[in-house]
């Protein structure tokens, strides 16, 4: 079997990236070799803002203040997306417990983040905006993104809210 070294692989990542830059970041991850979060690092500078998981709570709250959100875990067997106000969670033996009148609720482990990406690309020739949270090994939990409207537009206060948070941070 031959394997690609990691400098080959990032290359065959913008490769793909320069082929389809709107598209699946997941996809392009596998076909390259790389992580997710190695491809969020490629993208056009100021399109992906990294921070550290120790916001995790922060952030969280904030955008539970932004109204119904998409919520989606990208795994290799399942996209699940789920539409939901991100309920008011607690962190309590290493779990960030999620709880509240919403579809969006259950535990997430706290010790598996290790990084919160702000994103703000293209995606199959829309702008996308949405926050992701990654593990240690660079690979998004969950991403959390801001909705659309009945014409596929985003929704204009969620963008605003989007913007404010991702300044917040980057200036902090």
């Amino acid at each position: 079997m031959q394997t690609t070294s990691q400098p080959d692989a990032l290359e065959r990542a913008r490769a793909l990236l320069a082929e389809k830059p709107d598209g699946v970041v997941e996809t392009i991850a596998g076909e390259a070799g790389v992580t997710p979060a190695q491809i969020l690092s490629l993208l056009p500078a100021g399109s992906a803002v990294t921070l550290p998981a120790e916001h995790f709570q922060p952030i969280w709250e904030r955008l539970g203040g932004f109204g119904e959100v998409l919520m989606i875990v990208h795994t290799a067997d399942i996209v699940l997306e789920v539409v939901g106000r991100l309920p008011p969670g607690s962190e309590g033996h290493g779990w960030f417990n999620v709880h509240g009148d919403s579809p969006i609720g259950g535990h997430i482990r706290l010790e598996r983040c290790g990084s919160i990406t702000f994103v703000d690309r293209m995606f199959h020739g829309r702008r996308s905006l949405s926050v992701w949270f990654m593990n240690g090994e660079g690979h998004a939990m969950f991403k959390v993104f801001v909705r659309r409207d009945a014409e596929k537009a985003l929704i204009g206060e969620q963008v605003t809210l989007f913007e404010a948070l991702r300044a917040h941070y980057q200036t902090a």
